[in-house]
């Protein structure tokens, strides 16, 4: 056993503990004389009970608690590893307890790193205030919705667009759904996904993009008109409520961060490589990402009502609509195509009738009149030029970047056979 020498404040604390452990002083009285907390007493005492003399000395702190060598060195080998790219102290330290069973401490390996200049240490920046704003009390009240564009495969696909649904009142994420683009028609079939898991919320909040919100140059004699998803929203009962600056909707602008840095990760932890793959994760990263960091809500009810529609009349409100009249052969064009209706009717019924042609989120499409059906065929159909969008031409140009070097790189082959 290795000899100790106490002298002063150690020779005084181990006295003062005996006493506590005689019953001669209580835990209080043994706080005043060594001026610290009666819950640090508690603390010493049961360090002196398990482990004597060993467990008070100052040369304790820390020693026992201190990581081998051969441990820190395993560690940082693993941080090295082209998977575990990039990642910060606080999710490596998750990761490699959940996949490498080392348990190590954020702050030591933030440390570690830091000396290895694995990790660079973050300076805070200066605070910018921005008006404050209580969360809503009841779950269901007020879904945040954005598009996240991003590279979320890390070049193993193209770049693509996250759709997020986060509860105001927990901050847990209710809808993931990956998109080549954000459009009208993603969105909506989240909101179907939400409809269907949920419910009812009471309002969604959004940016000012000109999917939620009608833009200048598409006011028709002076007249805003609804969007597609206003209309759908409207229908639904359903408020669209839009934000004035991304700090109004930060819950969702924040998640956004979130997922750029962990969802990022996690797929290449998986190899997951593909658009379909991704939205086929989603559900399990929504369940643990809503355990971590989800909150107890204000109120314990649930502000979500029920769906007053059915699963068909869902559907096609939430679908892009489009009117045409028929002509007298029961055609019309939509979109560079010619459809002509093949309802067997009686007479001329249907001839110079106002049409709906519904495009559904499943890349159907239905045409509709007085409420009901209609069958029809495609007569005709020509490539569509599309306009683009301010959101879509990032993507645009990366296509364009990639064709450019893969037919580079094509010729440069055949110039060295």
């Amino acid at each position: 056993m290795t000899k100790i020498s106490l002298e002063g404040i150690e020779l005084d604390r181990l006295l003062i503990l005996q006493q506590v452990k005689n019953r001669q002083l209580t835990q209080e009285e043994a706080g005043k004389r060594l001026n610290v907390s009666s819950r640090q007493i508690r603390r010493l005492m049961k360090r002196f009970i398990s482990d004597g003399i060993d467990g008070i000395t100052f040369q304790h702190k820390g020693g026992n608690r201190a990581f081998h060598e051969d441990f820190k060195q395993q560690v940082l080998r693993v941080c090295t590893r082209s998977e575990y790219h990039g990642f910060g102290p606080t999710f490596a330290s998750e990761k490699l307890k959940e996949l490498e069973n080392l348990n190590i401490n954020r702050e030591t390996l933030r440390q570690w790193l830091i000396e290895q200049g694995l990790w660079k240490g973050r300076s805070r920046k200066k605070a910018r205030i921005h008006q404050s704003r209580e969360r809503r009390p009841q779950f269901g009240e007020l879904v945040q919705i954005d598009g996240s564009h991003h590279d979320w495969f890390e070049g193993r696909a193209p770049k693509c667009c996250l759709l997020v649904f986060v509860d105001d009142a927990t901050s847990k994420i209710l809808g993931l759904c990956f998109f080549e683009q954000e459009t009208t028609l993603g969105y909506m079939k989240v909101i179907q996904q939400h409809l269907g898991s949920y419910g009812r919320p009471m309002a969604y909040y959004s940016d000012k993009h000109s999917i939620f919100r009608t833009t200048r140059e598409q006011c028709i004699d002076g007249v805003f008109t609804d969007t597609q998803l206003e209309r759908a929203l409207r229908e639904l009962r359903i408020e669209l409520i839009c934000a004035h600056s991304s700090q109004a909707k930060g819950r969702v602008e924040r998640a956004n961060k979130t997922l750029q840095d962990r969802l990022i990760k996690e797929l290449r932890l998986r190899n997951i490589s593909s658009i379909e793959a991704g939205n086929a994760y989603a559900p399990e990263f929504m369940a643990d990402y809503n355990q971590r960091f989800g909150v107890e809500p204000a109120s314990a009810e649930d502000a979500h009502l029920p769906v007053r529609h059915d699963r068909e009349t869902v559907k096609r409100i939430l679908s892009v609509h489009s009117e045409r009249k028929l002509s007298k052969n029961l055609e019309f064009h939509l979109d560079r195509c010619r459809y002509q209706i093949t309802t067997e009717t009686t007479g001329y019924r249907l001839r110079q009738k106002i049409v709906t042609i519904c495009n559904h989120v499943d890349g159907t499409t239905e045409i509709i009149c007085d409420n009901e059906p209609l069958e029809y065929n495609v007569v005709s159909q020509r490539a569509i030029k599309k306009g683009v969008d301010t959101k879509e031409i990032n993507s645009i140009m990366d296509a364009m970047i990639n064709r450019i070097k893969a037919t580079t790189k094509t010729s440069s082959a055949g110039l060295v056979c």
